[in-house]
């Protein structure tokens, strides 16, 4: 049956109905609907992320050096911010108890460091942003170095544009040839540091015209590390569990901390006089690697690459920044594309053919490492592990 058999009896059912009707919702106010065209804040002032707080950031103003507390805007309720980025931001910069600036706009990152939970985990953590220097720090001893996660790390750091360099800690309980063994094929810089002679001003030399993130797992010493270069970040510290190993989590949370030139002036110079012949020749530093790698010339070029403008520049040639991060159990790989991650074993090229060949599920570590000097073994398992564990991820 159509819709015109039906009668004018079945039609007659909704002649009781009319535009009458329709219940349209009161506004009494008359206000008109939002906008979505926002204000350009041609005045907003530049500033820099040195900590995030439960939705609450931490800035340091570029123009004043003002630390001040701030709220994102709502178009940014989206937007991830964190430690290192650049911020344009609005209202009070007074810096006083009570007081809320307002982030409107996140500059474009030059980099972004980022980790998962573990290579099958395609979620990305951003850990910082706009760092160019990735300090991985392990321990001689309590707990024993991890070789593997040097490598992830610097998996990491070269696929973000990052430079890497290695800081051994607790040198005075175990000597850190190992790491320097492993890393012996690398243009990698290691710095060495100890109880009774922290490595502040190699960390700084680092640091100055740059923004250097340390990362590692708990108890390998870097908030000690950091308090030893800046004393009045006063990061709380921890042990190492005897039994386990571990260390217990003591930072919750990234923070960064400016580090000075002046600073390293004031920095105890280590007593050289009785540095035993396994020492570095430059206090703190490896003698392979790059060495004395920044002067005063080159960090004035990599700030002048580094800087958009005037008003962006987070760091000179005399300053810098220098992130403390919680420890990590593991720094997972999942964000990295395979073909990358040869860029982090130069020193076994001679391997890229034949992995290329050869199904992932079949490399043998074990043989590839048989024609390789044995302190090549460690990596090539490193290397094959990290392929192994990228090619298992889901593939979406």
């Amino acid at each position: 049956m159509t819709w015109t058999e039906g009668g004018a009896e079945e039609r007659g059912l909704w002649d009781d109905y009319d535009e009458s009707d329709v219940r349209v919702r009161p506004n009494p106010k008359a206000n008109r609907p939002r906008s979505k065209r926002r204000p350009a804040h041609d005045d907003a002032q530049q500033a820099f992320v040195i900590a995030v707080d439960r939705g609450r950031y931490q800035l340091e103003v570029a123009s004043t050096g003002q630390p001040v507390t701030a709220a994102r805007a709502r178009e940014l309720r989206r937007k991830q911010i964190v430690v290192g980025d650049r911020v344009a931001v609005v209202g009070d910069l007074s810096g006083d108890d009570g007081t809320l600036a307002r982030i409107v706009r996140v500059e474009p990152r030059t980099t972004v460091l980022r980790r998962s939970a573990d290579d099958i985990d395609s979620v990305e953590r951003v850990v910082v942003a706009n760092a160019d220097r990735l300090i991985i720090v392990v321990a001689a001893a309590q707990p024993d170095p991890s070789l593997g996660f040097i490598d992830r790390c610097i998996v990491a750091a070269l696929d973000a544009g990052i430079v890497p360099i290695v800081a051994v800690t607790k040198t005075d309980l175990a000597s850190a040839a190992p790491v320097h063994e492993h890393l012996a094929g690398l243009d990698i810089e290691v710095l060495e540091s100890r109880a009774d002679r922290f490595a502040s001003d190699a960390v700084i030399d680092v640091a100055l015209g740059h923004i250097a993130v340390l990362i590692g797992h708990s108890g390998v010493g870097k908030s000690t590390l950091l308090n030893a270069v800046v004393p009045e970040a006063d990061r709380a510290t921890g042990h190492v569990n005897a039994v386990t190993g571990r260390g217990r989590h003591t930072s919750s949370s990234a923070l960064a901390c400016r580090v000075e030139e002046v600073a390293a002036n004031a920095a105890d110079a280590p007593d050289t006089a009785d540095a035993g012949a396994g020492e570095a020749a430059a206090p703190g530093r490896s003698n392979h690697g790059r060495g004395s790698r920044d002067s005063a010339g080159e960090r004035d070029s990599a700030v002048a690459m580094a800087s958009h403008d005037d008003d962006h520049v987070a760091v000179d040639a005399r300053h810098g920044w220098l992130i403390d991060t919680p420890g990590v159990r593991s720094f997972g790989l999942g964000h990295v594309q395979a073909d990358r991650v040869f860029q982090a074993f130069p020193d076994l090229e001679s391997l890229v053919p034949v992995v290329a060949q050869t199904p992932i599920e079949q490399l043998d570590a074990d043989e590839l490492a048989a024609e390789l000097p044995s302190e090549l073994h460690q990596r090539v398992h490193s290397l094959v592990r990290v392929l192994r564990n990228l090619h298992d991820r889901p593939k979406y």
